[in-house]
Parts: C-alpha cells; sequence; structure tokens
C-alpha cells in the first residue's frame, strides 16, 4: 500500500480515504480481514478492481486466478459480509470459507475446516463442496 500512496503521490490517511471513494464509486473493492474491517481508516489485504470486465479494459492480458476472485467477489460482496480469512480466499459472513480455483483445485488449502468450499471455474456440475464458479453469478 506505501507504494500505492508513493504513486499517487499522497498521505497513507489520504490515499485510504481515495480508496474508500473509488470503492464507493463501484470501481474497486477492497478485501480486510475482520479485525480491519472494523477500523474503518485501515489498509486492505487485498484489492480488486470491481468488476472482472475492467480488467480487460485495463490490461491485455489478466491472470485467470485474479479473474475468477474478482468475478467472486463481484458478486457476493453485494449480497454478502465479505472478508480476508487467515487460510483459504473468502470467509463469507463469519461462517463460510471459500477458495476460489480451476477445475483441478483441490481442498489442500482448507481441508479439516468446518463448512468449507471450493468454487471452481471450468466446470458445469458440482458435488458435495464442490460448487460451479458460474452459479455464484446468479446471486447478483
Amino acid at each position: 500500500m506505501a507504494d500505492i500512496y508513493s504513486q499517487l503521490e499522497t498521505s497513507r490517511e489520504q490515499g485510504l480515504k481515495l480508496m474508500d471513494l473509488l470503492e464507493n464509486a463501484a470501481l474497486i473493492g477492497q478485501l480486510k480481514t475482520q479485525v480491519k474491517a472494523v477500523k474503518k481508516m485501515s489498509s486492505p489485504d487485498k484489492l480488486f478492481l470491481d468488476n472482472p470486465n475492467l480488467m480487460y479494459a485495463l490490461s491485455d492480458g489478466p491472470e485467470i486466478g485474479t479473474i475468477r476472485e474478482t468475478f467472486f467477489y463481484n458478486q457476493l460482496s453485494r449480497v454478502c459480509k465479505i472478508n480476508y480469512p487467515a487460510k483459504g480466499d473468502f470467509r463469507i459472513n463469519d461462517r463460510y470459507l471459500f477458495e476460489v480455483g480451476g477445475p483441478r483445485k483441490t481442498f489442500d488449502q482448507i481441508k479439516d475446516i468446518e463448512n468449507s468450499f471450493l468454487a471452481i471455474d471450468e466446470v458445469e456440475f458440482g458435488r458435495g463442496n464442490r460448487i460451479p464458479l458460474w452459479l455464484f453469478g446468479f446471486l447478483y
């Protein structure tokens, strides 16, 4: 975040205000741990463009993993409380843990964690705690 503030030629406090304004304008999404989310003026753990389509407009070749996570964040942030967990990619409503990935993604990173799920891209059908990523598009 210090590099971002430096590139913007602004202070930390002003940079955080700018990030909040960009989030309110639906240009970015800020993913914070639950502790940081309580504090208004805290740096996010992850930043996302608000919409995966913006990634294609601003980059020649965005990474597929970033596109997947951005899509998931975009869809769930509209209807759920979403935080950055210690393990996995997203904590939803302080209850569900999600890891986002491609068709070969495994539970290795979130094994033995209650209420953990995989949001899997490039699959049509889910099974057990493996949910097709495209299904989250119906939440918006």
